[in-house]
């Protein structure tokens, strides 16, 4: 079965439209990348977990702060190239992108070499209009961006 994942599309109004928060994967993968690489802040959970707690739980781990609070939007389920199957919600919000502090994973880095090096599972997170999202968001993640814009305007 594959994995499965939830995640908070958190969004806010600007000048421009709707803006979204999205997340850089940490660590040395995802160093050199940029467009197409940045995803919604997710996790997995488990059978015995809800999975918008787990979308919530998963925010603050990888952002460093509390999810807000206030009525989630249902954006469904998309499907990874890897298979992952993620479920997504979106909540207006506002968070300060610069302060974040995400928790680690350790990882044999470089490769064969004996050494384990610490990591942040997110480097950093931005605010993005949703064109510029769009160049930015993993391919597979950019159908939540448009069911985003189809229910807020």
């Amino acid at each position: 079965m594959p994995e499965r994942s939830a995640g908070i599309l958190l969004y806010r109004h600007g000048d421009d439209g709707p803006e979204v928060l999205l997340v850089h994967p940490g660590g040395p993968f995802f160093a050199r990348r940029d467009d197409g690489a940045w995803s919604i802040p997710k996790g997995l959970y488990e059978d015995d977990e809800e999975p918008l707690a787990a979308a919530r739980r998963e925010f603050a781990e990888e952002l460093g702060s509390p999810c807000p609070d206030g009525p989630t939007l249902e954006l469904g389920e998309i499907r990874q190239k890897n298979g992952k199957r993620v479920t997504a919600w979106a909540l207006e919000g506002d968070l300060d992108a610069e302060a974040i502090t995400s928790n680690t994973f350790e990882l044999e880095w470089p490769p064969r070499s004996g050494r384990r090096q610490e990591f942040p599972e997110v480097d950093r997170a931005a605010w993005f209009t949703l064109d510029a999202a769009r160049v930015k968001i993993l391919a597979a993640q950019a159908p939540l961006l448009d069911r985003l814009a189809e229910q807020v305007g």
